[in-house]
């Protein structure tokens, strides 16, 4: 006989950041918010519209919601300079719908430009049989590779929309048009299958992001903890035999774990070519500025500013660093080239 709690579970509307999850696992739940940590499952029902009219679900497409529906998220904190910043914080009473790809938690800030967080009220978190919380992390790809071998091409950004998922799906492009077992990877962020899709349509070899890794969103994680998921993601390319990875990095370089990252000297060490993606010549000066601050230098620039050869022309005449457009990064002889000069190995069969 169906119980109530699994009429609701069946009911929901499972959003995008909880599709590794094994439903069978959640038994019941409970309401102790105060509790709630990044990652743990919510079921949570829609109160009032706001931002957000539609949730992103597991199967990839995108639902309307209304007033009443029943969604399943996971509780997380965002930083999203366009959108939001929110902490994963629960109140009894009262969330915020902070990304459409499944992300619950409390909004601190807003861009004026947007309206309110869409509000949900959590019903409770969902539970194991044995009382345990369910966490994004239980269900993180499991790996027996160590992801120490597999070359990395990095992608940073001056901001939000500056190109850098455009950049890494193109790159990913050209290398698997090259011949090259690809993976395209998204280290920080949010949840959203937006960029994830994206990826898919280049036919990498392997695509996965950091809820892969068992987070919903990066966003005041410890650095060791992001650079473990980061890790992971890569034994898991590794384990599926890929000879290269292309990495995107979120947000801006002033962004805290961007920031992090981009200071590190182990995540320094780990990558064998770096992309900056830039809006104009302004932002490529300031940035390649700041990123040689901490030691490193992009191999090529990006991002809007390559569609306008005078801009190209000044971020080259500013930086040094040469210009290249989406074009230029799916052509396989220049991804081919790029990926040799950044130190990968040509293992491919192709």
């Amino acid at each position: 006989m169906t119980t109530a709690f699994e009429t609701q579970l069946a009911s929901a509307k499972w959003t995008f950041s909880t599709r590794r999850v094994d439903r069978t696992l959640a038994t019941g739940m409970d309401t102790a918010f105060e509790k709630a940590r990044p990652g743990e499952l919510i079921l949570a029902y829609v109160s009032e519209i706001g931002q957000h009219r539609r949730v992103q679900l597991e199967s990839g497409r995108h639902s309307d919601i209304y007033p009443g529906d029943a969604v399943v998220l996971a509780c997380g904190a965002r930083y999203a300079p366009d959108q939001f910043e929110g902490l994963a914080e629960i109140l009894p009473k009262s969330a915020d719908l902070l990304a459409g790809g499944g992300c619950i938690g409390r909004m601190v800030a807003r861009n004026e430009r947007i309206k309110q967080a869409t509000r949900l009220i959590p019903e409770g978190r969902l539970l194991r049989a044995d009382g345990a919380a369910l966490n994004l992390d239980d269900f993180a790809v499991r790996v027996s590779a160590r992801g120490d071998r597999i070359p990395v091409i990095a992608v940073f950004g001056t901001a939000m929309n500056s190109g850098k998922t455009v950049a890494t799906a193109q790159l990913a492009l050209g290398l698997r048009r090259a011949g090259w077992r690809v993976a395209a990877l998204k280290g920080t962020g949010t949840g959203a299958f937006g960029d994830f899709n994206e990826y898919r349509d280049t036919g990498a070899h392997v695509v996965a992001d950091f809820t892969d890794a068992g987070m919903v969103s990066t966003y005041r994680e410890p650095l060791e903890r992001v650079r473990a998921g980061i890790n992971r993601l890569l034994a898991h390319a590794e384990d599926a035999g890929c000879e290269i990875a292309v990495l995107e990095i979120a947000d801006g370089l002033f962004q805290r774990e961007t920031a992090q990252l981009l200071a590190d000297p182990a995540f320094q060490r780990r990558i064998s070519g770096l992309v900056f993606a830039c809006g104009d010549a302004v932002a490529a000066a300031g940035g390649v500025a700041e990123m040689r601050r901490h030691g490193v230098t992009p191999d090529v620039l990006t991002g809007m500013l390559s569609c306008s050869p005078m801009a190209s022309a000044e971020a080259l005449g500013a930086t040094g660093v040469p210009v290249l457009g989406k074009n230029d990064l799916s052509d396989p002889a220049e991804a081919n080239a790029f990926a040799l000069r950044s130190g990968a190995e040509w293992r491919s069969a192709a």
